[in-house]
């Protein structure tokens, strides 16, 4: 990697937390100036515009997030126990990025305006869901999670009660939410979710 290249990632790298913060708005460009120790022209010699570094920043916060909660996935063999480590690594491992969940801040901040990050926003969540949908398709092929399961569903279901609870924790400052989440979905995997051995 070029000296060019590794200033474009540092620039990235310490834009991430600002506009996962602050939102793309109230990222002011003196905040961008101060973390990078750049000038304007420094920051716009390697981007186009405010908006493309704001996408790749998001892009780039988004990855260490989802690689938190991943973590260590591929060596759960039961899918179930993959599910609920999932969702404890939700729980577990959310500071990656300061600010909170990339996703949830950004689908959030882009509900009526810049269609760019909100297409980012969008495309991740398609990610997400699809990688969980293929871990219940892989439990249903190894008969560990019930044929019935619509995986589809269960993944929408899944996102939306941990990124619901995470809204609460922020308004009210308290995991009380998140680890209510966490409980729920473990029994529910348990109760509905899990092929009960014959």
């Amino acid at each position: 990697m070029g000296k060019g290249e590794q200033t474009r990632q540092e620039i990235i790298r310490k834009a991430a937390p600002i506009f996962n913060q602050r939102g793309y708005d109230g990222a002011a460009l003196s905040d961008l100036m101060k973390a990078t120790g750049l000038e304007k022209g420094g920051i716009y010699r390697h981007f186009e515009s405010k908006q493309q570094l704001a996408a790749e920043a998001f892009d780039y916060a988004w990855q260490e997030t989802l690689g938190a909660r991943i973590h260590d996935l591929d060596a759960v063999l039961n899918t179930v126990d993959r599910l609920k480590r999932l969702v404890a690594n939700f729980v577990e491992r959310r500071g990656a990025i300061p600010g909170g969940c990339p996703l949830l801040n950004t689908a959030v901040d882009t509900d009526d305006g810049n269609s760019v990050l909100r297409l980012r926003a969008r495309k991740a969540l398609h990610g997400l869901r699809s990688y969980i949908v293929l871990v219940i398709h892989a439990g249903i092929k190894a008969q560990e999670i019930r044929p019935s399961i619509d995986a589809k569903k269960l993944a929408s279901l899944i996102i939306s009660s941990l990124e619901g609870a995470i809204m609460l924790c922020r308004l009210e400052r308290s995991d009380e939410a998140l680890r209510a989440v966490e409980t729920h979905l473990d029994s529910y995997f348990e109760r509905e979710v899990r092929l009960p051995a014959k």
